[in-house]
């Protein structure tokens, strides 16, 4: 699965994905939760496919709701040339592998947190996707 998307359309997807809608608080448009309408992030400085701290932190939730494939798609928007991606629960990756996810950029992590949350297994109700 390719995403093909500029950076901002890949945020505000990964903000549906969090569960957040936009809204106009009168000054300014703001990311709330959906459910809570808790104020989350102004949404022009909340950008995980450019920014470090924003990138891990979908990383985070993407690990959260299926670690396995996350880390899965990562090695996919890497590229990964090393081991064979079908491995078993019990397999590590070496110092290396685990170098090359660490350097992953932002947008290789948005990616990743994308492809991950977009699965229609972690969405069963959703039919939208």
């Amino acid at each position: 699965m390719s995403v093909d998307m500029i950076d901002e359309k890949l945020d505000f997807a990964l903000a549906g994905l969090l569960g957040w809608v936009n809204v106009w608080d009168g000054v300014r448009l703001i990311w709330v939760d959906g459910a809570t309408k808790e104020f989350r992030r102004k949404v022009t400085d909340w950008h995980p496919s450019s920014d470090p701290a924003a990138s891990l932190e979908v990383q985070a939730v993407a690990i959260k709701a299926n670690d396995r494939q996350y880390a899965i798609n990562l090695a996919k928007r890497l590229e990964w040339d090393g081991d064979d991606l079908e491995y078993s629960d019990n397999d590590v990756f070496s110092y290396t592998g685990v170098t090359v996810f660490m350097l992953s950029s932002p947008r290789q992590r948005a990616e990743a947190a994308y492809m991950t949350l977009i699965s229609k297994d972690l969405h069963p109700l959703r039919e939208d996707i």
